[in-house]
């Protein structure tokens, strides 16, 4: 019986680069002696980002390959702003997966906004 791990992404403070890999799944590797180590996939149901600074400051996020923040790809927060000491939340379910399965993205400050995330690990 196939079980998924609960799971807590970050802290992690968001530079200004919008192409930057913020969560993704491990793939497939050598495993121990025998096997080979299968790839998993990611169950996202919660982003938070916190803006910890004094300025409002926006994020964006993308779903897609590694440091791509390709046109149509956009998840969450588009240019949305943080104000001062706040935080914005998330709840659904993105599920990360293979070469196209990365959370991207950045802020309009560096180290202004921090993200936290959580969900479930799986094997594919």
């Amino acid at each position: 019986m196939a079980q998924n791990k609960q799971q807590s992404f970050g802290p992690v403070a968001l530079s200004a680069t919008l192409t930057t890999n913020l969560i993704a799944p491990a793939a497939a590797g050598a495993g121990g002696v025998g096997y080979t180590a299968t790839a998993t996939y990611i169950l996202l149901r919660h982003i938070r980002v916190s803006n910890k600074s004094a300025s409002a400051a926006s994020f964006s996020l993308w779903r897609g390959a590694t440091g791509a923040n390709a046109a149509g790809t956009e998840v969450v927060g588009t240019g949305t702003f943080v104000q001062p000491n706040q935080a914005i939340d998330w709840y659904g379910q993105m599920r990360l997966e293979g070469a196209n399965g990365f959370l991207v993205g950045g802020a309009s400050v560096a180290g202004a906004l921090t993200l936290d995330a959580e969900g479930e690990v799986g094997l594919v």
